[in-house]
């Protein structure tokens, strides 16, 4: 398994790197310093023994991170990332969008969609069923919802800023983590399901895709001062 660890110390090294590369207030930044610390918080579980199936749990953390940095690189050479993580590069930079909109925005596309391809991924690494890494899957969604409300704290306005019709309060209340944790589990089997069926497989993802980015585009929504 030592391999595949180096993997994790790999993903968890870029991720370093565009940290001390990126603009603190450039809304990739923001997510990757977000992410960043949940990838080293599952890196130091693993190692302390909590996951069921080590080698199942290290491969999804990999393939998962691999996803989000595949993006970020290939919009770095000016190509086209995954619908799902458009809108964050598109408005990185855009002054009316607030720091907890971005990390929310990253953690849609992240959850939302490559949750989902990453573990028909470690199933075909593995060769085992979703079921087999359901384990895994929960104890690293229960990480990350759990990390959601710290957070929501760190990059919340004051509470002078939040009144029950502010437009920031509608937008984090239309969205929720494990509801999209939960949408991202049934897209994995579901994509599982269909592997006989390529054409339908290929036309799910295309549509999951485009639905998770809709959803991001809505949370980058540009508010007043």
């Amino acid at each position: 398994m030592s391999g595949t660890t180096g993997r994790v110390d790999a993903v968890i090294a870029r991720m370093r790197r565009l940290d001390a590369a990126l603009p603190a207030r450039d809304g990739v930044a923001v997510f990757n310093r977000v992410y960043l610390a949940v990838t080293e918080t599952v890196d130091r579980r693993i190692d302390a023994g909590e996951f069921r199936d080590p080698l199942a749990a290290v491969t999804l953390d990999v393939r998962f991170a691999e996803r989000y940095l595949d993006a970020v690189g290939t919009a770095a050479r000016g190509g086209r990332p995954p619908a799902c993580w458009r809108p964050l590069f598109q408005f990185r930079r855009h002054p009316g969008v607030r720091p907890l909109q971005f990390a929310l925005c990253g953690i849609n596309a992240h959850i939302g969609h490559d949750l989902a391809l990453a573990v028909v991924d470690v199933c075909r690494a593995l060769g085992c069923e979703p079921v087999d890494v359901e384990d895994e899957f929960d104890r690293v969604g229960d990480l990350l919802v759990s990390l959601e409300e710290r957070i929501r704290e760190d990059l919340m306005p004051g509470p002078g800023l939040l009144r029950i019709a502010d437009p920031l309060t509608h937008l984090l209340g239309s969205w929720s983590l494990e509801r999209a944790r939960d949408a991202g589990w049934a897209a994995a089997r579901a994509l599982w399901a269909l592997r006989p069926l390529p054409d339908v497989a290929r036309d799910f993802t295309e549509r999951l895709d485009a639905v998770v980015g809709f959803a991001g585009r809505m949370l980058l929504t540009p508010l007043p001062d």
